[in-house]
């Protein structure tokens, strides 16, 4: 993802709530998310991806009755839900006001949002977009809110180096090595593989060599 703010005019926001340094607008998602030449990822990957996870929570025996996506966007996951756990109940926060607008989610941060936990928290390609200190208390949130499962998507620095397209990837964001989340997630989670990890309140019980730590 990439924000449609310059680097210079969003140097004047330093030390101020995200919500004033970063501007997710219609231009930002129609650059990003809406348009097939230029968007980050498709449909049909969100489908694939989404499959993924929930058959994997299903092989884990990890109940899903609520989800929480948090930074949820245009809302893809909610129709992904809905095909593999048709009960569960979906949650949609995002801090673009943009977006609260068009589709009535929930307005607010991943950084100090307050709910109930649920059994299946999503924060893809979010934490990037925060200071190394909002990124932190974001996890502990994360850790808060989780009564099961996490998936979660960061672009790491090495991502960026290696493995993104980078015409289609925001790189204007904080580029941290993939062991600087490893260490913060490690403390509040049992990293599964695949983007999905367990937190403390989860019922599985993984075999050792299943872990991936």
């Amino acid at each position: 993802m990439r924000s449609v703010l310059s680097t210079a005019r969003r140097s004047r926001y330093n030390g101020e709530p995200m919500a004033r340094r970063f501007c997710f607008d219609d231009r930002y998602y129609d650059r990003f998310y809406r348009d097939p030449h230029t968007r980050v990822s498709s449909s049909h990957e969100l489908r694939r991806r989404g499959a993924f996870v929930c058959s994997y929570l299903q092989h884990l025996d990890q109940p899903v009755h609520s989800v929480l996506d948090l930074g949820c966007g245009l809302g893809g996951w909610r129709a992904v839900i809905a095909r593999h756990f048709p009960t569960a109940t979906y949650r949609g926060v995002e801090l673009s006001e943009y977006m609260c607008r068009e589709h009535g989610w929930q307005h607010g941060s991943v950084v100090d949002y307050t709910d109930r936990p649920a059994d299946l928290v999503i924060c893809q390609g979010v934490l990037q977009y925060l200071t190394a200190s909002e990124a932190r208390a974001a996890i502990a949130n994360l850790a808060r809110l989780c009564g099961g499962a996490l998936y979660l998507e960061v672009l790491c620095r090495e991502d960026w180096e290696t493995n993104c397209d980078q015409s289609v990837t925001d790189g204007d964001v904080h580029l941290r090595d993939a062991g600087w989340y490893r260490r913060a997630l490690s403390k509040k989670f049992t990293n599964v593989g695949g983007g999905v990890y367990l937190g403390r309140h989860s019922p599985v019980v993984m075999y050792e060599l299943e872990k991936m730590e």
